[in-house]
């Protein structure tokens, strides 16, 4: 059985383990169980959702998108550019790749278009961006002197303290892109950073990357930076998504028919 008494008190104390296990509902477990690979897998799922409130219909998402898997996974020199503590909850928010919701594009689309469909449904981009990211803006305009530069989207994540600049791009990884995405970061370091912020973070998005040349990129840049890739994910249209039984339909028209059967 997934739920092993002895694999997951040795996971983590019993306390912490207790505290998140039982303030989910037992629908949720259903799905863990039903889902989850191993033991380990199960517990970050349970710890997630205690963490961040997740409705059934978010864990299921995250779960169907293996997040499990994707947190963390940016390649980055946070260690080298970040003290420890924000280093590591700055590798922590990010994810590889990230899963998009496109079903209003149709592929290849530019960058701009990316953005437009991502920022027309705010909620369910933070919900893939992750905890504490607040949607600060598009094309935000950072004026250095007789120039104007604009992010593609500026957060700020109120786990980190701090403010965080995306860039996306629909091609592969360029080295050049980590320089654009440097200057970026130092303007917002110098123009909207307060005394109590943490620096400045950047995360560059492309639809696919070179590891090796990621990592040889950054190795002399300065600035916090991350690299992921994006995913696209075909999900289907709220008007047949209600057309769909909940799981609480199905469970009651289970109900009914052990009753009938019962009955007969």
């Amino acid at each position: 059985m997934l739920y092993c008494k002895e694999d997951v008190i040795t996971k983590q104390p019993v306390s912490q383990l207790q505290e998140a296990f039982f303030s989910i509902p037992w629908g949720h477990h259903i799905y863990i169980m039903q889902r989850a690979k191993d033991i380990d897998e199960a517990l970050y799922y349970i710890r997630k959702t205690h963490e961040e409130g997740w409705s059934r219909n978010v864990l299921l998402n995250m779960m169907s998108t293996d997040l499990y898997k994707r947190e963390g996974k940016a390649i980055s020199n946070f260690s080298r550019t970040l003290p420890e503590l924000q280093s590591d909850l700055a590798q922590q928010m990010t994810r590889d790749p990230y899963i998009f919701d496109l079903m209003c594009l149709t592929e290849p689309f530019h960058e701009k278009e990316l953005e437009t469909a991502l920022t027309s449904n705010v909620s369910r981009m933070l919900m893939e961006m992750g905890k504490g990211f607040a949607f600060m803006g598009r094309q935000v305009p950072l004026t250095v002197g007789e120039d104007t530069l604009y992010t593609d989207l500026l957060f700020y994540n109120t786990e980190l303290h701090c403010y965080v600049v995306v860039e996306l791009k629909t091609g592969k990884f360029k080295p050049e892109y980590i320089g654009q995405l440097s200057a970026y970061v130092s303007a917002v370091d110098h123009l909207k950073r307060k005394s109590s912020d943490n620096p400045t973070v950047g995360l560059l998005i492309c639809r696919s990357r070179n590891e090796t040349m990621v990592q040889w990129t950054l190795e002399n840049i300065e600035k916090p930076i991350g690299v992921s890739s994006y995913d696209v994910a075909k999900v289907l249209p709220d008007e047949i998504q209600s057309a769909l039984p909940t799981i609480e339909e199905i469970e009651a028209g289970l109900e009914r028919y052990i009753n009938e059967q019962t009955d007969e």
